[in-house]
């Protein structure tokens, strides 16, 4: 078994939603079953949108923390900080790269039948992310118009301020259903804050959430 460092805080809510995913995935009996987790809680992180030297700095700086606490495999709940990963990898620890993992679940979900059409609902920096890891894999990745990338902005922070009603999960359905009337044959959920207003049961196609997916590798890799 292998301590696992999260950098989390990227939002709140967002993360303890994270740990809720790995104590359930976590095939223990016991307490001693359990991952050990040591964690950066940091909402402090300055803006990944609008600083992101700042973030790069604060996150590079949170890896090795948490290399130092004992911490021998690294996960990021956040997308969009992941643009960020190669000063996270500087601290030398096994680094679990969500978009990489998210990527190639949706590749290897849809790729058998034979459609290759991705929608995104991500935050400009995680899209961008997206859009090119999915390309990579030979996927055609569909993204909102100018439109509908300001309202999920809006939208997440909404969401990290706690707004988490019926009104805002209708308008998550929208902005999801959006992607499907384009041709998206599976929706990636790349942000965090969406699995707390959306899940699987919301969308006609598959929804390949982030945050249960790097979830999943935590455990595999830790337990």
């Amino acid at each position: 078994m292998k301590s696992l460092g999260i950098l989390g805080g990227m939002g709140p809510a967002a993360t303890l939603a994270f740990l809720q995913r790995i104590l359930e995935l976590t095939p223990a009996r016991e307490d001693e079953d359990h991952v050990r987790v040591l964690m950066d809680m940091n909402p402090q992180v300055p803006n990944r949108h609008r600083n992101p030297p700042g973030a790069k700095a604060e996150l590079g700086a949170m890896a090795a923390r948490l290399r130092d606490m004992g911490a021998e495999v690294l996960a990021m709940p956040c997308n969009t900080a992941h643009a960020h990963a190669d000063a996270i990898r500087a601290a030398g620890v096994p680094f679990l790269d969500m978009i990489e993992l998210t990527a190639a679940e949706a590749a290897g979900q849809i790729s058998g039948g034979g459609a290759t059409k991705v929608g995104v609902l991500a935050t400009p920096g995680g899209q961008d992310l997206y859009v090119a890891e999915l390309e990579r894999r030979g996927l055609s990745p569909l993204t909102p118009a100018v439109g509908g990338r300001r309202a999920f902005l809006d939208l997440v922070f909404a969401i990290k301020a706690g707004d988490v009603g019926d009104d805002r999960r209708a308008e998550m359905r929208s902005l999801a259903q959006a992607l499907i009337d384009a041709g998206a044959e599976a929706i990636i959920a790349g942000c965090t804050e969406i699995p707390l207003v959306m899940g699987p049961g919301d969308v006609s196609v598959p929804l390949i959430d982030s945050a249960e997916v790097l979830a999943r590798a935590c455990v595999r890799e830790c337990a």
